[in-house]
């Protein structure tokens, strides 16, 4: 009888989607793959990969870039973290290794950002190592091929996990192996309403046998997402508007947006125009000296947007002061007038002012949190 490892190659081989990365073993290029699948549709990942490859077709292309292309590139994808981590890991096979990935689980984890699943996932399908890749799709399929009753997002479950895949690829070509383990996770063996009826591991399935598919894998209860309210300020003089850049570590690192405040929320209350308007102004008087702005009318709200992340939800409104900008503000003195549309990425230093001024031509230019990509759309001319 054959190993369902065997049975499972067998049915990817007849069965599996032809997706661009299926196409190459090219180390470089299933790392920018699989950074860019980790919690992303794969029809979104498509274009991406292909526009991101097009532009940095090799891993020096993209060691050599500015992190402000590479972000851009990225554009919403969203999180954003893995861009940046791909980024440096170029730069370290590059300075590292001479720009030659090394065939090595050892030295794949070394590189900034990499985890256990993708060391698994390049050095499986890059060079037929026996090295589990154990994502959300994997855990599924297991969880309910051995009917694991424990939360499958525990630690031990994953390493027991990981062990029985660790045995499966010992039957199989890992390469094929761990790529039909995620397909049969993305396309039968899906979270809601599998199609236990189409599944070639069906048969010897314990939780097919038992009646429980539909009830696992079980998971830990998730805690609820914080409310964040977001104040942002629209400073606009000559066709430029005031941005920022964010710190460079943390959520959305080192993306651009406008000055903002943000705050725990409160209730959904008439008192926000009052904690916002209190938040600017004293925001104003930092940027520009002033603290005057209340006696003019304060600021009028122009556009607003919510965006949800993992576990975090942002409540933006974009507020404008009453009384409009006439001048370049002074302090915006930390920050510079940036060049103007024909200039190139370098203008915008990685590392310069934390603010500048922007022409409304050079915004798409910028990398922005895909929020401020809507209410952008919005709010230049």
């Amino acid at each position: 009888m054959p190993h369902p490892a065997q049975v499972l190659v067998a049915w990817y081989r007849a069965h599996h989607r032809r997706l661009p990365w299926r196409q190459t073993r090219d180390p470089y290029a299933i790392l920018v793959s699989e950074t860019m699948l980790q919690q992303t549709r794969v029809e979104t990942v498509v274009p991406y990969y292909e526009r991101f490859l097009r532009r940095f077709p090799t891993v020096r292309d993209l060691a050599a870039a500015a992190e402000d292309e590479v972000l851009k590139l990225w554009q919403g994808l969203g999180y954003y973290r893995r861009a940046r981590h791909l980024h440096r890991a170029a730069q370290a096979v590059v300075a590292d290794y001479g720009g030659a990935f090394p065939p090595s689980p050892a030295a794949i984890a070394r590189l900034p950002g990499v985890g256990p699943y993708t060391v698994g996932a390049v050095c499986s399908i890059a060079w037929d190592l026996p090295v589990p890749a154990v994502d959300g799709n994997v855990l599924r399929v297991m969880a309910r091929y051995l009917a694991l009753a424990e939360p499958v997002d525990r630690a031990p479950v994953k390493r027991r996990i990981a062990d029985e895949v660790r045995v499966w690829l010992a039957c199989a070509r890992p390469s094929e192996l761990t790529q039909a383990l995620m397909e049969l996770g993305a396309v039968v063996c899906t979270p809601r309403s599998p199609r236990c009826g189409e599944c070639p591991l069906a048969p010897t399935c314990a939780a097919r046998v038992q009646g429980r598919a539909e009830e696992l894998p079980v998971r830990a209860e998730k805690r609820p997402r914080r409310r964040v309210e977001v104040a942002a300020l629209w400073l606009e003089h000559d066709r430029r508007i005031l941005v920022e850049r964010r710190p460079a570590q943390g959520l959305l690192a080192g993306m651009w947006q406008l000055p903002q405040v943000e705050r725990e929320a409160g209730a959904r209350d008439r008192q926000r125009l009052a904690r916002d308007t209190a938040d600017l102004a004293r925001l104003y008087a930092e940027l520009t000296g002033d603290p005057g702005v209340l006696r003019d009318g304060g600021f009028v709200p122009v556009a607003e947007a919510r965006h949800v992340f993992t576990h975090l939800e942002w409540d933006v409104v974009v507020y404008r002061p009453a009384d409009p900008v006439r001048e370049p503000l002074s302090a915006v003195r930390e920050g510079t007038w940036a060049r103007g549309a024909d200039g190139g990425f370098a203008d915008i230093p990685a590392a310069g002012p934390r603010r500048q001024w922007i022409a409304f031509a050079d915004v798409p230019r910028l990398a922005w949190p895909r929020v401020y990509e809507r209410l952008l759309a919005r709010l230049v001319p």
